[in-house]
This record gives C-alpha cells, structure tokens and sequence, in this order.
C-alpha cells in the first residue's frame, strides 16, 4: 500500500513524505493534519484531506471501518479483544484481563515504584502464546532514561523457563536522546510495526526529555502542543495497528496538595485525557500497589505485587 496510490499524492510529495518517514498508506492514515503540514506545507484542510484519501483507501481494504456500527456490535468486538499478562495475576485482574491492545496505558509513579521493571517484564510475557495470555509478538522499547537493561530481561525469561535468546531477538530496543529523537523514533515506527510482527510498543519514560528540555512557563505551551502530537500518533498506531501501547510517566510534587500524598502525574492534562488506562504504582514495604486511577470502564481500585528474579509477580 504505497502512498502514491492516494489521491493527491503527487511525485514531490511522496518523496518528502519518504524523507520524513511516511512510506505507507497506514504511516499516513495515523498523522497527525499540523505534523503533515510541517512536512509538505499547505493548509490545514489539505493535511486533513491527505489524511482521510489514506484512512478511505484502508476503509475500502477492508482494514479499518469507516460507518457506524451498533452498541451490540462494539460489545461484540470487545469480547475478542487480546490481553498480555503483567506476570501478576492480581494486577491483571484490576486491568481487566492485563495490558489492552488498541489501548494505551499509562503507568505512573516515581522513582523505584516499579514502573521500569513492569516495562522489563511486559517485553517478555509479550512474546508468550496467546493460550499463556501472551500477544505472540515482538515489543519494541523506546528508552529514553537510560534503563533498559538486557541482562535483567535475561533474567526474567529465564526465571519463567523461557529461551532468553529468543526472547532477547524479539525485543526491539530504541534509545531516544532528546525530544526531536523521540519524535523521530515514533513516527518511523509503522515500518518496524509491520516487519516485526510487534504485538507492543513501550516508551519508558514518555515524559523524561520533555521536562529537561522544555524549562519554564514561557516554553510550556509548545512542549504541550508536541506531547500532545505524541500521544495522539501512539493512539492512532495502537487502533489503526492493534497493539498493546504501554507509556511510562513521572510524578511531580503539587504544592497546592496540603494534606495527603501530594505527588500528581506530570504532564498534565494532554497525557491524562491522552491515555486510556492510568496505573498508578507506589512503594509500600517489600510490595509494590498499583492503582486504577482513570479509565473508561474500571472503578477506582488497587491491588498489591512484587517485584523478584521473575520481574513482575504475585505475593
């Protein structure tokens, strides 16, 4: 499915599409109209326009579907949608069944709270059968604090009686430097999606390079606008590619909390009304508690686990 089967898509276009990363009709049908017009200029309207002729074009596929369809007939396809397992029979029980395809969930909570060894864990019950309540797929793992460890995943597979060559071959590791990088990786993840056979794509942290290089209030509302391109292209690529999308985030302290816990995500609202599903994980003794603090379809609830040689696990 080239992009030069699209109505409107002339030579010139097609190529700065190419140099951007959009080779496909599917890389197309997830942009966003303002990242497109960055590319090849125009109006708004013309983006758009690009963007519908590719999400037709996948519609008349078969691929996608483009009319409406009934109540019953969403519930229906709710039934068989797939879950990964987190390793913790309890955590997967407040998710409902584990980690969602055509979904994007946020696990939040700071330092040592286990986010990263959810991450380390996830890329390796990706991989189980379908019949263990794997995705049997590859993960891609975008990195941008610098700690994805390979030698810990060799230790989780092993632990689970696993091959760890095979399990180390079907993780995809990306390390992002900075905000343009990780933009840069996100955008060109279509290809690999495809090629790979990726079941899901984990960014740990999402947060990380935005709050470094964006200081300021003056520098706030870009850094907004461009988190919010990210996390609206994760969204696109997890329906339009059915994959399992799984962000971390950090916490900042909020001064305006007196009493309780005054840690609240960061990011703010782009990521808050961005993701589908949001984990919050905190320390407490030898366990770790996870709690349900968004979603469309969960009541607010919490579970406990912990974290050993297996990565994420039950107590």
């Amino acid at each position: 499915m080239r992009i030069e089967e699209i109505e409107g898509i002339t030579e010139r276009i097609a190529q700065r599409l190419k140099e951007y990363g959009i080779e496909t009709v599917y890389d197309l049908a997830v942009c966003i109209p303002d990242e497109l017009i960055e590319v090849v200029g125009g109006s708004r309207n013309g983006a758009s326009y690009l963007i519908t002729q590719a999400r037709n074009h996948l519609s008349k596929l078969g691929i996608i579907k483009r009319e409406f369809s009934t109540a019953k007939e969403v519930l229906e396809e709710r039934k068989n949608l797939r879950y990964c397992t987190t390793g913790s029979r309890s955590l997967d029980i407040l998710l409902g069944g584990g980690i969602e395809i055509k979904a994007l969930t946020e696990v939040i909570g700071a330092y040592g709270s286990g986010k990263s060894q959810l991450c380390h864990t996830l890329a390796v019950t990706c991989q189980l059968p379908l019949e263990e309540r794997g995705l049997e797929g590859k993960v891609i793992y975008v990195d941008t604090e610098g700690t994805f460890r390979a030698n810990r995943i060799k230790e989780i597979a092993v632990s689970r009686g696993l091959d760890p060559d095979k399990i180390l071959e079907g993780i995809l590791y990306a390390r992002a430097y900075n905000v343009p990088h990780l933009e840069l990786i996100i955008r060109t993840l279509g290809a690999h999606i495809k090629e790979n056979n990726v079941k899901m794509v984990v960014v740990d942290s999402i947060i990380n390079p935005f709050r470094s290089e964006y200081v300021g209030r003056e520098n706030l509302s870009e850094r907004q606008q461009r988190l919010n391109t990210l996390i609206n292209k994760l969204r696109n690529l997890a329906e339009f590619y059915e994959l399992a999308i799984v962000i971390t985030n950090q916490v900042l302290a909020s001064p305006s909390i007196i009493v309780g816990d005054s840690l609240v995500p960061a990011g703010g609202n782009v990521i808050a009304h961005g993701s589908t599903y949001r984990l919050f994980l905190r320390k407490s003794g030898k366990y770790r508690i996870a709690s349900i603090i968004d979603s469309p379809c969960h009541p607010f609830s919490e579970t406990r686990f912990i974290i050993t040689e297996k990565g994420i696990t039950d107590g």
